[in-house]
């Protein structure tokens, strides 16, 4: 893989990475539920699930899958069905962000990376994204060097974009301002969950 190859991988990752969505949403929540420490477990949880469909779309599984669309409806159908349930989680005033903030509890690191690696999982929007746009690298990727980057650059562009993420919102002039709109992010972050769940299976 020349190195022109690679920053166009480079520029693909950061616009993926930082397109506002249910992924940043749930960053949001557990750095607003845990401070900055949860919120990084969050992110990189989250990454640990691009780097899996990067690892999948390099072996060819993802157009495997494309190809069978019983299989792919089902794992699109069982993803969106856990989104809807997180979001309809988040809606409800129990067990919320702000209940729990009220409380004086924190969300713990488990929860937190659970969430993050779901929401990367379990949403097959980022197995079409890698469908999509990455065929073209992995022609290209003729050594395990350039195999490594493929799966690598995807990986750490997204958990250092959402680690920056946590890290500007747990700062101490912006975190109690959001702790104050808490119930508002639970709600908001409930509806982009379900409207995602909602959109995989309208586009199934």
């Amino acid at each position: 893989m020349s190195f022109s190859a690679w920053l166009g991988l480079l520029a693909i990752c950061c616009l993926g990475a930082m397109s506002p969505g249910p992924s940043l949403a749930m960053v949001v929540r557990h750095t607003l539920g845990g401070g900055r420490g949860k919120g990084i477990i969050c992110a990189w949880a989250h990454s640990i699930g691009i780097g899996v469909y990067a690892l999948v779309t390099l072996l060819g599984l993802a157009v495997v899958l494309k190809q069978a669309p019983m299989v792919f409806n089902g794992i699109a159908i069982i993803g969106a069905l856990y989104l809807a349930y997180m979001g309809v989680q988040a809606l409800r005033s129990k067990g919320g962000m702000s209940d729990k903030l009220a409380a004086g509890k924190s969300t713990d690191a488990l929860t937190a990376a659970r969430d993050g690696l779901a929401i990367s999982l379990f949403n097959p929007k980022i197995m079409l994204f890698f469908l999509a746009l990455f065929s073209q690298f992995v022609m290209v990727a003729d050594n395990m060097t350039a195999k490594g980057l493929i799966v690598l650059t995807p990986l750490l562009v997204d958990g250092l974009w959402y680690t920056l993420i946590a890290l500007v919102l747990s700062h101490s002039a912006v975190l109690p301002k959001l702790r104050e709109k808490a119930a508002l992010i639970d709600k908001l972050s409930g509806i982009v969950l379900i409207l995602l769940a909602v959109r995989v299976l309208v586009t199934l």
